[in-house]
């Protein structure tokens, strides 16, 4: 497909460089030549330096000729204005970043009018990320498919845990649950049989019902308990919107803001809400404010080295559940192994969700990509696709069917009943199937067979 990517910050960065390695025709666009150079070196992509909101830029970019435009600029305005010259130039698809709280709440109609394919709020995408989390606190990560009923939960295995050295056809404890993805100590990522055993250190995905997940961790050796009060530094606009939603879930909420204008603009769009206006990087600040006694400790600061030290600082001093936003850090080995809790990055919300649209528009006459994450630093994905037409996976028992190695069917959603599969399942037109795998860049359900 051709695309074109308006802004080359963090967000279109990481997205042009998926976009090109997927194998797509990508031009970006941004106002900084410096950038454009860079783009060129190091991904070997056409680059224009220029406005994004010009028709002429636009014209010399091929919109004419492009599939799809994506605008991801730190201004809302720009990334609007930009889809609409490109819609009315060229008739192409569009996407657009749209951040602010005012636009968003707006967003139907905007969509509706300007034409919009899609529209991505990373911030509200990490909020709703962290309220997973809070919500279950002893998971590392929480990803969901068909529409919430099924929910891909991460957690590391306890020491001396029950389930240990034994195979997991003969677990007993695991025999709620379905193993999705296993880590291991050395990083090798495992896709899980009937003959796979659980080690000490092991990091684990499962799909687990929502209505065991509490009694299950009990079972394994991992200790659970409700969050009924969160701390978080940093009044930025994600801090906003988790706010806003644990609030809406009853669980009192405390910010910590240094600049004083933003603490009264917080009073009053939050009032149910603690704003305490200081410095978080201050230790005497966040002792002050009970971090010691906090259920949660969120850390949204703008600069990801300050979110990994007050993380750090969370950890060391509480038993709080520790979410860590990072955005710009690329040394993923070396925070994996801190203890810094659950790392949230939106710029990686932003392109997962704008990699699943880009999917699904090329594959709009067969199994759509409804819904993707990436997920183990990366290295594996697990993808839903919607079965919109009868083909070679289609009416034929799972365990006749030729798969790839690597690939896990982890579930089928059919008219809102969830299967667990087993071997004589069938997959059907009309059903949503969850698929896992470390074979990065599935486009169809067709391409889980080998040829």
């Amino acid at each position: 497909m051709k695309i074109i990517v308006v802004g080359f910050g963090k967000v279109g960065y990481v997205l042009a460089e998926q976009l090109n390695n997927e194998g797509h025709d990508l031009t970006v666009i941004d106002t900084n030549e410096n950038r454009m150079q860079y783009a060129i070196s190091q991904l070997d992509i056409q680059a224009i330096a220029g406005n994004g909101t010009s028709y002429l830029t636009q014209m010399e970019a091929g919109i004419k000729d492009s599939d799809l435009l994506v605008a991801v600029t730190d201004k809302d305005e720009i990334n609007l204005l930009s889809c609409l010259i490109a819609k009315k130039a060229g008739n192409c698809h569009t996407i657009a970043r749209v951040r602010d709280p005012g636009y968003f709440k707006e967003i139907s109609f905007i969509k509706k009018e300007l034409g919009l394919s899609m529209s991505i709020n990373p911030e509200l995408a990490a909020a709703i990320e962290m309220t997973h989390l809070i919500q279950v606190p002893s998971a590392m990560e929480i990803d969901t498919f068909a529409r919430g009923r099924v929910n891909l939960i991460k957690f590391k295995v306890p020491d001396n845990s029950p389930i240990l050295n034994i195979k997991v056809s003969e677990n007993q404890l695991l025999r709620n649950c379905l193993l999705c993805v296993v880590q291991k100590k050395d990083k090798k990522i495992v896709i899980p049989d009937g003959n796979t055993v659980i080690e000490e250190g092991d990091v684990v995905s499962a799909i687990i019902p929502l209505n065991r997940i509490f009694k299950f961790f009990s079972s394994i050796g991992i200790k659970t308990r409700p969050i009924r009060n969160v701390l978080i530094v940093g009044g930025g606009t994600i801090s906003y919107y988790l706010a806003e939603s644990l609030i809406r879930s009853h669980i009192k909420v405390k910010i910590i803001e240094q600049k004083r204008s933003r603490c009264d603009e917080l009073s009053e769009l939050l009032p149910e809400a603690m704003i305490i206006c200081g410095d978080a990087s201050n230790r005497g600040v966040l002792d002050e404010e009970g971090i010691k006694d906090a259920d949660a400790f969120v850390s949204l600061t703008n600069l990801d080295e300050e979110n990994i030290m007050l993380s750090l600082y969370a950890n060391k001093v509480s038993n709080a559940k520790v979410i860590t936003k990072i955005n710009k850090i690329d040394f993923e080995e070396v925070i994996s192994d801190m203890p810094i809790g659950s790392i949230i990055c939106p710029k990686n919300i932003t392109a997962e969700g704008i990699i699943r649209y880009v999917r699904s528009m090329q594959n709009s006459f067969g199994s759509n990509v409804e819904t993707l994450y990436r997920m183990m630093d990366n290295h594996v994905e697990a993808s839903e696709f919607i079965v919109r037409e009868e083909s070679s996976v289609t009416g034929v028992p799972l365990m006749d069917l030729n798969l790839k190695e690597n690939i896990l069917i982890c579930c089928i959603n059919r008219n809102g009943k969830i299967i667990t599969p087993s071997g004589k399942d069938v997959i059907q037109k009309g059903d949503s199937v969850v698929v896992v795998t470390t074979i990065i860049g599935l486009n169809d359900i067709k391409d889980i067979i080998r040829e």
